[in-house]
């Protein structure tokens, strides 16, 4: 059988106590008592039980993650940032993907509570009522990243979507294109899904186009999801000249239909992304995308969630709103009149 922390202070000649003071280096334990201690857990080969220790210290040093789809590369990157940070500060993340399944959410909220971690992250925003009750009721901080939940006072980090999105769409119209195709997310998604198509249409509206209906698709952010809208979105006469994804797993998705069309991007469609992850770099042409700041984001996440933490937070108790960027690579060009439909 392993060997008990009891065993350790017989082995030692000293009682419960003083080991559990020297097990979480306390003050006013004599150098030969911790010498004793220690050899006697060397020679047992003794592990404390981190969860006993941190019932004593009632401290976990455990942050809970809420996932959606670790999948993606957006995701995959930002909780890699997460993670990062709160190894850097001494905290272990349990992880938690719940593939969009709402009912899973709720159990995984619920070993938190049982796990005892100092701090939530949830990076979704589709949240029931019986979620949204339990949230309510936990005596444990809880932060958003890279999402706004429109009915909880809980702090986000984000980046205006609303805005990136229309200047996305904006760096198309001023590259000349007018048959922009749009290649939005989940529309019961406020962030990702019904800001980025207001930012869509509202910079045809300023520019004085006319907003074409038969190029609109809807997708569920992942690269197949690309691949099949785009293949729908090809049929229409005359096709788009670019195309918008509010994702770049979408925009890669697209951008391989267009090429097994026999189509070229950007010289017959332009297309652009929406993340700045890493797959705009791995991808031939290299992707343009309304980059967020998703290093920064998953580090601000942390660091605001730790404040939250402390006994005495300083930091302002609102969202954290980041600034995103256009970064051009190869998959756009200007429009030219084309003769290949």
């Amino acid at each position: 059988m392993a060997p008990k922390i009891k065993d350790v202070a017989k082995r030692a000649g000293v009682s419960v106590t003083t080991v559990s003071r020297v097990l979480n280096d306390e003050k006013y334990v004599k150098d030969d008592l911790k010498a004793r201690v220690r050899r006697a857990i060397d020679e047992l080969g003794y592990t404390p039980s981190h969860i006993a220790r941190s019932l004593v210290r009632k401290k976990t040093n455990l942050l809970g993650v809420i996932v959606p789809d670790i999948t993606s590369s957006f995701y995959s990157t930002i909780l890699s940032n997460i993670e990062k940070t709160a190894s850097l500060n001494g905290y272990n993340l349990i992880v938690c993907n719940i593939i969009e399944d709402i009912d899973k959410e709720y159990k995984y909220l619920q070993v938190f509570k049982e796990m005892r971690v100092e701090g939530i992250i949830i990076m979704h925003e589709k949240l029931n009522d019986e979620i949204r009750e339990l949230i309510g009721k936990l005596d444990i901080p809880i932060i958003f990243s890279s999402v706004k939940p429109v009915d909880q006072s809980f702090i986000s980090v984000i980046i205006d979507d609303y805005h990136a999105a229309y200047d996305a769409t904006q760096y198309l119209i001023q590259l000349g294109h007018e048959r922009i195709g749009f290649i939005g997310g989940d529309m019961r998604d406020m962030t990702s899904g019904q800001n980025r198509y207001v930012g869509y249409t509202q910079a045809f509206q300023d520019s004085g186009l006319e907003i074409e209906e038969e190029y609109i698709f809807f997708g569920d952010y992942k690269p197949q999801s690309g691949y099949n809208v785009m293949k729908e979105m090809l049929k229409c006469e005359p096709r788009p000249s670019a195309v918008f994804a509010v994702s770049d797993d979408m925009a890669v998705g697209a951008m391989n239909c267009i090429h097994d069309h026999g189509l070229s991007v950007p010289e017959d469609i332009s297309v652009i992304g929406f993340d700045g992850s890493q797959l705009t770099d791995l991808v031939r042409p290299r992707l343009t995308s309304m980059e967020q700041p998703i290093d920064e984001m998953g580090k601000v996440t942390v660091d605001t969630l730790l404040d939250l933490i402390s006994d005495e937070p300083k930091g302002a108790q609102e969202d954290v709103i980041l600034k995103h960027k256009l970064v051009e690579r190869n998959s756009c060009q200007p429009y030219k009149n084309r003769t290949k439909v």
